[in-house]
């Protein structure tokens, strides 16, 4: 190894440094959110809101969010939407970039074309509203499912690694006399493991953070999401008015707001490390093609 001069060792010290800096700006938000759902009123106003590790701990802001039961009941719904809805776009969107990846499909280029011009234009809230009400899907959790079943960028993603694939792989499956079902199940989808499971955290993400389509489409409060269950319950904190909020006995609405957020982002940061690992690739594998 070189020895290492004093250059190199300022150089490693500033390295070290900016890395810690840029970590506690990552990590120091999350502990904040933390903190403050745990705080009690009377500490986080004595702090004017800055707390960062409180000296006492309370669980009021989360038992506020779980009275009543219908947490439970929101978070069916939105794991019903994430597993569910997560599967099914992965199915649709790997049999439908499938053939468009091959080149010797007739009308490949206007369909593409078609696919591009969804990503540019789409038909807005009110005509999208009529389609589900009019198909039945309204009041209905495969409303938050259906009308999303392929995105257009994901699937020009995963279209653009299908690409890369060896074609002799498909035309040896062929000569031994395998259908396309055969080579879609027995060589594609073991040879994208990155780019399907990179995809599929994008679509779970996206299920899981999406509450705008459940506003327009959910009206039964069991049918709606943990999104917009909490959604209301951070309005309705924020209306507590400034007298009630002084209270000894009161729930801080902050508390309750970073509760919210708490609840909804740690499922996530859980499930991300498991699948890490196929991220990076899977991004730039499906990228190297436009």
């Amino acid at each position: 190894m070189r020895h290492m001069t004093t250059g190199d060792r300022l150089a490693q010290g500033v390295n070290y440094l900016l890395l810690s800096l840029l970590a506690a700006s990552c990590v120091l938000p999350f502990l904040y959110v933390i903190s403050v759902s745990l705080t009690p009123i009377s500490e986080f106003i004595k702090k004017d809101g800055l707390v960062i590790i409180p000296t006492h701990t309370t669980l009021t802001a989360y038992r506020e969010i779980m009275q009543g039961g219908r947490l439970l009941d929101a978070y069916q719904v939105t794991l019903f939407r994430v597993i569910v809805g997560t599967l099914l776009n992965l199915v649709f969107t790997v049999i439908t970039a499938l053939p468009l990846s091959r080149k010797a499909l007739p009308g490949r280029s206007p369909f593409l074309l078609f696919i591009v011009f969804t990503m540019l234009f789409n038909g807005g809230i009110i005509p999208g509203y009529l389609l589900v009400k009019n198909i039945g899907l309204l009041d209905s959790e495969w409303s938050l499912i259906i009308p999303g079943l392929i995105n257009a960028f994901y699937l020009m993603i995963v279209k653009s690694f299908f690409e890369q694939l060896p074609e002799a792989i498909d035309e040896a499956a062929r000569i031994d006399g395998a259908g396309e079902i055969a080579i879609l199940v027995r060589i594609v989808i073991p040879l994208s493991v990155p780019i399907i499971a990179t995809i599929g955290l994008f679509y779970a993400v996206w299920h899981w953070n999406s509450y705008f389509d459940a506003l327009l489409y959910i009206n039964t409060p069991e049918n709606q999401p943990v999104q917009l269950f909490l959604r209301q319950i951070l309005l309705a904190s924020v209306a507590i008015s400034g007298d009630a909020a002084e209270a000894a006995n009161s729930v801080n609405p902050i508390s309750v707001q970073m509760a919210s957020v708490a609840i909804t982002t740690l499922p996530i940061l859980v499930v991300y490390p498991f699948i890490q690992k196929h991220f990076t690739r899977g991004v730039l594998l499906g990228s190297v093609k436009g």
